[in-house]
C-alpha cells in the first residue's frame, strides 16, 4: 500500500508539476558543492598544477591552447557525496531517507575503482587504458553485488528469455556499463560537451523515474545533475577546469548504473526508450570502435580528431564562426551542437518512447543521423545527389557529381 501511494504521489507531482522540496534541496546542495570544490580547485592551481595541469597541448586530439588542471572529477564527486552525508543528519532538509543514504553510500562505493583509475591518470599520465576498462568492471561488478543492478530484460525478442540466466545477466550487465561510461570519456573533448551530456540524460531518467514514482532513481539523478552543473558553471565556456578522465569515468559510470536502475525498479519503462536518451554517445563509442579496427586498422583507445564533434569543430566552429578575437567560443561551440542533438533525443523518448516500437525507431532514426551528418563533415557535402545511400556513405558517389 505504501508503495501505490508513494506511486500515485509521484506521477501526480510530475503531472501537475509541483515543486518537491527534497529535490530541489538535493539539486541545490549538489551543486554548491561541487562549484564551492571546483573553485577551490582553481584558486590553488599554482599548487598542484605541476600534477594536475593537462600540459600536453600538443596531443593530437587536444584543442586548448594553455595548461588547465584535470582535476573536477573531485568536485562532481564530492558533489554527489554531500547528497547521503548531509542527507542522513537528523536536522537535514532533505527528506533523505536511510534506505536512500545507504543505497547512495553503496553507489559510492562501486563507483571508486573506475573514479581513481581515471584521476590517477589526470595525474600520472600513467595509466594504461587497458587498467582504466578493468577498474570501470570492477566498479560494474561492485555495483551488480552491492546493489543487485543486473539487467532483468532488454526487451529483444529472444534475448530476455537468456537474460533469466544470471551470467548472461551479469555479462551483459557489464558490457553495457562499461561501454556507456567509456562513451562518456569518449565524448569528452571540448567545454561542457560530455558535462551537459550527462546533465540532459539524467534530467530524462529522472523525469522517467519520478513520473512513475521511483523517488530513489530520481534523487540519484537530480544528485548527478547537481554536481555536473556546479562543475558547468567554471568550465563552460571559458575551460577553467577539465573533469579529466576521472570526472568522465564517475559521471560515466553513474550514467550507467542509474539506466540499469531505471530498468531494473520500473517494469513499465521499456529498455529502447533508455537507449534513445543515451544514443548519441553509445552510437559515438561504437562508430569509433568500428572506424579505429576496421577502416584504419589502428588501437581501439588510440586518440584521434575523428569523432563527430572533432569534425564538427573543425569543419563547422573553426570556419564558420570567425571569432579570432575570442578564439575560445569555437571550442564551446561544439557544446550547442551536441547538447541540441541530446536534448532533442531526450524530449522524443520521454514523449514518444513509451513503446518498445517506437523507441527503437527513435534509436535508429539517430544512428542514420549520425551517419548522414558524420559523412556530410568528412566530405564537405551531401553528396549533390537524391541517394540516400550515398548521403549515409553506404555507397561511393558518381565521379560526375563530385564538387
Amino acid at each position: 500500500m505504501a508503495f501505490e501511494e508513494q506511486f500515485h504521489r509521484g506521477a501526480e507531482l510530475a503531472l501537475f508539476g509541483i515543486p518537491d522540496s527534497a529535490m530541489l534541496g538535493t539539486l541545490t546542495l549538489a551543486l554548491l558543492v561541487s562549484l564551492l570544490v571546483c573553485a577551490l580547485n582553481i584558486a590553488t592551481e599554482r599548487w598542484h598544477g605541476s600534477y594536475s595541469f593537462d600540459v600536453d597541448v600538443k596531443g593530437i586530439q587536444k584543442v586548448h591552447q594553455r595548461t588547465v588542471p584535470r582535476t573536477g572529477g573531485i568536485a562532481l564527486l564530492t558533489g554527489v557525496m554531500a547528497v547521503p552525508v548531509f542527507g542522513m543528519l537528523e536536522y537535514s532538509m532533505l527528506g533523505l531517507e536511510r534506505e536512500t543514504g545507504v543505497f547512495m553510500f553503496k553507489l559510492l562505493l562501486a563507483s571508486v575503482p573506475a573514479f581513481l583509475a581515471g584521476i590517477i591518470e589526470d595525474l600520472t599520465k600513467r595509466v594504461s587504458v587497458r587498467t582504466r576498462l578493468c577498474s570501470i568492471l570492477f566498479s560494474a561488478i561492485l555495483a551488480a553485488w552491492l546493489l543487485g543492478s543486473r539487467l532483468p530484460r532488454l526487451d529483444v525478442w529472444g534475448l530476455d528469455s537468456a537474460l533469466g540466466l544470471l551470467p548472461v545477466s551479469l555479462a551483459v550487465t557489464l558490457f553495457m556499463v562499461v561501454g556507456v561510461t567509456n562513451s562518456i570519456n569518449i565524448i569528452d573533448g571540448f567545454h561542457g560537451v560530455a558535462g551537459a551530456t550527462v546533465a540532459v540524460a539524467l534530467t530524462g531518467i529522472g523525469y522517467l523515474a519520478w513520473s512513475r514514482g521511483d523517488h530513489l532513481v530520481t534523487q540519484l539523478a537530480v544528485a548527478g545533475v547537481g554536481a555536473t552543473i556546479g562543475f558547468l558553471l567554471l568550465n563552460y565556456p571559458t575551460g577553467r577546469l577539465f573533469m579529466g578522465d576521472g570526472g568522465a569515468y564517475f559521471l560515466g559510470f553513474w550514467s550507467a548504473e542509474l539506466a540499469v536502475l531505471t530498468i531494473v525498479r520500473n517494469p513499465g519503462i521499456n529498455a529502447w526508450q533508455i537507449l534513445a536518451i543515451f544514443a548519441y554517445p553509445v552510437i559515438e563509442v561504437l562508430f569509433s570502435i568500428y572506424r579505429r579496427t576496421f577502416l584504419r586498422n589502428a588501437a581501439v583507445g588510440a586518440p584521434d580528431r575523428l569523432h563527430l564533434h572533432s569534425l564538427f569543430y573543425r569543419r563547422v566552429t573553426r570556419h564558420k564562426m570567425k571569432f579570432t578575437r575570442y578564439p575560445w567560443l569555437c571550442n564551446a561551440g561544439v557544446a550547442c551542437f551536441v547538447v541540441t542533438w541530446v536534448a532533442t533525443a531526450t524530449t522524443a523518448a520521454i514523449l514518444l518512447g513509451d513503446t518498445i516500437a517506437m523507441a527503437v525507431t527513435l534509436v535508429f532514426a539517430q544512428t542514420l543521423i549520425y551517419i548522414a551528418v558524420y559523412m556530410r563533415l568528412v566530405r564537405g557535402n551531401w553528396g549533390n545527389c537524391r541517394s540516400l545511400a550515398v548521403i549515409l556513405g553506404l555507397k561511393p558517389q558518381h565521379r560526375s557529381r563530385l564538387a
